[in-house]
């Protein structure tokens, strides 16, 4: 199980999820498959994910991050991923 951040080209929003095949849902957020708030809001970059041994630890993961602040979620990213790359090709090189 995967919990990721994503965002847009502008980095104007924030967007957590859990998924189960990361590199299937990010595909499906830059195809726009479904309605909601990362279609509405062009969320195609993947700027942050973690692998979590199980679904409910990754639930829980993910409504922590959710239950955080913007600036809070922002210094999580920094930590890892400084420059706010797109990560999604990290993916392919490790599949």
């Amino acid at each position: 199980m995967y919990v990721y951040m994503m965002t847009n080209a502008n980095k104007s929003v924030l967007y957590t999820g859990v998924t189960n095949d990361l590199g299937r849902r990010v595909l499906e957020h830059r195809a726009k498959i479904h309605e909601g708030f990362t279609k509405r809001y062009n969320v195609t970059l993947l700027l942050l994910y973690e692998e979590i041994p199980d679904a409910a630890s990754a639930i829980a993961r993910e409504k922590q991050i959710k239950s955080w602040s913007r600036a809070r979620k922002e210094e999580l990213i920094a930590q890892a991923n400084p420059f706010w790359r797109d990560l999604a090709g990290s993916l392919e090189e490790e599949g």
